[in-house]
C-alpha cells in the first residue's frame, strides 16, 4: 500500500501528517503528487471531499522549503516583508480558513508561516502579517486586490500559484479579478487548478495560466459518492415540514440544515436551540468573528447542530458529519451535490434527505436528474419510522440558554430641558444669555412671543 513517504516528501511533513492520523494518500493525491512534486502544471478534478486540500498543499510547503534552503545556502534571506513565494486563492473565507487549518501545520513543521487574506474583517492583522514576512498567502480575490493597489504586498516572487474551486469562484463572478490577480504572478511559476467541473469559464483559466498541465481526474465530479444515501421526504404542509425538520435536527451526530435565506438559516437555528437543540447559524448576515465561533462550535462538537446557507456549502471541511438536510431544496444540482458533499467526507458515509413539499415536487424532479440521484419521494409525517430511522439515538435535552433581556435606554429628557442644555454642559454663552433674559422680560423685538401671540398668528 501506497505511503506519504513513498513520494519522496520531507521527513517533517511525514511525521506531520502522521501524527494527524494521517498515513494512506487518497486517490487524487496518489494521481497527482508525483506531477506537483516536480514542479508540473496540474489539473485536478473531483468531487468535494475527494482530499484535494492536501494534494496541493504538501506540494507547495514543500516546493518553498526546497527553495528556501537553496536561497540560505546562497546567503540570501529566505522571507521578506509584503513578498510571498506562494498563492492559494480561494471563493469564500470559510475555505480560506480550512485550507489554512490543512496546511500550517504542515508549513509551520518545514519553518513556514502562512496567513488569510479575505473581507468582513479590519484589514490591519492582515497587513501586520505581510509585513512581518509570510510564505504562503491563502486568499479571497476581492480584499487582496484592495491589499495589491493599496502595495502592501506584491505577486512577484510567487513560486506557486493554487486555485481551489475554481469553477466556485466561476459561479460567484470571480474569474475577472482572478484573472487580474494571476497576470501579476510570474509566468514562470507553477499553477495548480483544482475544480469540480470546468464549466462556466474555468476552461478559460486552464487555457490562458496552466503551461502544458496534467490531468488528474479520480471519479466523476457531477455525481454523488456511493457512500453517501439519498432521501426526499414529502411532507403534506408547511407545519408537517417544520416539524420533520426539528425531528431530523435531534440525533446525537453532526448534521447540517441548509436553508434558502439567511433569515431562515437564524430563525430555524434560535427554534432549534428554543427546543432543547442547541444549533448555531453561518451565513453572509454573520460577522467574522460570529462565523469563526460558530463554525469552531460545530467542529468540536460542543454544537451538533449546523444551520446554513449555500455560503458555506464549500467551506465546511468538518469530519463525521452523518446527515445532511436540504430544508429548502437548491436553486441547481450542482449546489446540491456540493451541499451533500459535507457528508460522505474521506471515504465515509453518510445520508442526506431532501425535504420536499408538494408544489416543489417537480423541481426535485429535474434537481435529482440532473445531479444523477435516483432517490423516489417517500410520503412521511412527524415521528414516523421513517424519519426516525434517520434520526438515529436522540439527544439528550439541553435546557435552552436564558433570553438576553433588551437593554433599558435612558428616558429623554423634556423637551425644555434638551433646549437649554443639560445641568452638565457648558456654560451658555453670554449672548444667548441676553436672549433669554430677553424672553423672560418679554422685550427685545426679536425674541419670542409669548404662547398666546403665537397662537394667535395661526388662526
Amino acid at each position: 500500500m501506497t505511503t506519504f513517504a513513498d513520494f519522496g516528501l520531507p521527513a517533517p511533513i511525514v511525521r506531520s501528517l502522521a501524527d494527524q492520523g494521517i498515513t494512506t494518500p487518497f486517490p487524487i493525491q496518489s494521481a497527482s503528487l508525483p506531477d506537483s512534486l516536480a514542479g508540473t502544471d496540474v489539473l485536478g478534478r473531483g468531487r468535494t471531499g475527494s482530499g484535494k486540500t492536501l494534494a496541493f498543499s504538501l506540494p507547495v510547503v514543500t516546493r518553498l522549503a526546497t527553495s528556501a534552503a537553496r536561497s540560505a545556502a546562497a546567503g540570501k534571506a529566505r522571507r521578506a516583508g509584503g513578498r510571498p513565494r506562494a498563492l492559494v486563492l480561494c471563493p469564500t473565507r470559510e475555505l480560506a480558513n480550512q485550507i489554512d487549518a490543512t496546511m500550517k501545520p504542515l508549513a509551520e513543521a518545514l519553518g513556514l508561516r502562512t496567513t488569510t487574506i479575505f473581507g468582513g474583517v479590519a484589514q490591519s492583522r492582515q497587513v501586520t502579517a505581510l509585513q512581518a514576512g509570510v510564505d504562503v498567502v491563502i486568499a479571497c480575490p476581492g480584499r487582496l486586490e484592495d491589499l495589491l493597489g493599496q502595495k502592501h504586498l506584491t505577486l512577484d516572487d510567487v513560486e506557486v500559484t493554487v486555485l481551489d474551486e475554481a469553477d466556485h469562484m466561476a459561479d460567484l463572478g470571480f474569474l475577472p479579478g482572478v484573472k487580474r490577480i494571476m497576470d501579476r504572478t510570474p509566468r514562470t511559476g507553477q499553477r495548480l487548478l483544482f475544480s469540480a467541473t470546468l464549466d462556466n469559464g474555468v476552461d478559460v483559466l486552464v487555457q490562458r495560466y496552466l503551461k502544458r498541465p496534467v490531468t488528474h481526474s479520480v471519479d466523476d465530479a457531477a455525481a454523488a459518492p456511493p457512500q453517501m444515501t439519498h432521501h426526499i421526504l414529502a411532507v403534506a404542509d408547511a407545519d408537517a415540514k417544520k416539524r420533520v425538520v426539528h425531528d431530523l435536527a435531534r440525533g446525537r451526530g453532526r448534521r447540517v440544515l441548509f436553508t434558502r435565506t439567511k433569515h431562515q438559516a437564524k430563525k430555524l437555528a434560535k427554534q432549534l436551540t428554543g427546543a432543547g437543540v442547541p444549533a448555531v447559524d453561518l451565513h453572509g448576515n454573520l460577522g467574522q468573528g460570529a462565523r469563526e465561533r460558530n463554525l469552531a462550535a460545530f467542529s468540536s462538537g460542543e454544537v451538533k447542530v449546523l444551520v446554513a446557507t449555500d455560503i458555506a456549502a464549500r467551506g465546511i471541511h468538518v469530519d463525521d458529519v452523518e446527515l445532511v438536510v436540504h430544508v429548502d431544496p437548491p436553486a441547481e444540482h450542482k449546489a446540491y451535490l456540493h451541499r451533500s458533499g459535507r457528508t460522505a467526507r474521506a471515504g465515509s458515509g453518510g445520508d442526506v434527505v431532501t425535504v420536499m413539499l408538494p408544489e416543489e415536487r417537480g423541481d426535485v424532479r429535474d434537481l435529482t436528474r440532473k445531479a444523477h440521484i435516483s432517490a423516489k419521494p417517500q410520503p412521511v409525517a412527524p415521528g414516523d419510522a421513517t424519519v426516525m430511522a434517520l434520526v438515529g439515538e436522540l439527544a439528550a435535552y439541553v435546557t435552552p440558554p436564558p433570553p438576553v433581556a433588551p437593554q433599558r435606554q435612558a428616558p429623554k429628557r423634556p423637551a425644555a430641558q434638551r433646549s437649554s442644555g443639560s445641568p452638565a454642559s457648558a456654560a451658555p454663552s453670554s449672548s444667548s444669555g441676553q436672549r433669554r433674559r430677553r424672553r423672560r422680560s418679554g422685550g427685545g423685538g426679536g425674541g419670542a412671543r409669548p404662547a398666546e401671540q403665537r397662537a394667535s398668528r395661526g388662526r
